[in-house]
């Protein structure tokens, strides 16, 4: 997985699994792209990211988290819940906004 932090007004946390980087998927009128200028950072383990994640929640951060591995680690960490996660194509995808 890769993880990458944006500075804003808040922290911007992107994780995204490093299978489907730079890939466009659509279905009807939705449509997922994982840019690596967002999404490509550092490469990071499911536990790794699990703690990072725990951690930018504690600072009112927000996320987008794509693929199968970086949705599996948001709910291991719990900022998201199956409920908030959509799918296009049969990709996984979250956006949390804390």
């Amino acid at each position: 997985m890769y993880l990458k932090i944006h500075e804003s007004y808040r922290k911007v946390v992107a994780l995204a699994d490093a299978d489907i980087m730079g890939k466009i998927f659509e279905e009807g009128k939705k449509q997922l792209e994982v840019r690596e200028n967002f999404y490509k950072g550092d490469l990071i383990g499911e536990e790794g990211a699990v703690e990072m994640l725990k951690d930018f929640a504690l600072d009112d951060a927000t996320f987008n988290i794509v693929g199968e591995k970086s949705i599996t680690s948001a709910l291991k960490a719990e900022i998201i819940t199956k409920e908030m996660i959509g799918r296009v194509q049969n990709i996984p995808f979250a956006l949390v906004l804390i």
